[in-house]
């Protein structure tokens, strides 16, 4: 698969994603017990673990093709 077009489906991929990772967080959120020091530790770590998924994505878009023959 050419360059432009893994990145571009990696990127497309990458904002679905984060769409559903942020509409997720907010619904959990909602159910937790309303305390600030709460939702400060799960927004941090909600905030910040969003990228261990993405990681092996971002390896994929940046991979070089590979040479035909």
């Amino acid at each position: 698969m050419p360059s432009r077009i893994r990145k571009l489906v990696g990127m497309v991929a990458m904002l679905a994603f984060l769409f559903g990772w942020v509409v997720a967080a907010i619904a959990i959120a909602d159910h937790l017990p309303k305390h600030p020091a709460i939702d400060l530790i799960y927004f941090l770590v909600v905030g910040t673990a969003w990228g261990l998924p993405l990681f092996p994505l971002m390896k994929w878009m940046n991979q070089q093709p590979k040479p035909k023959g």
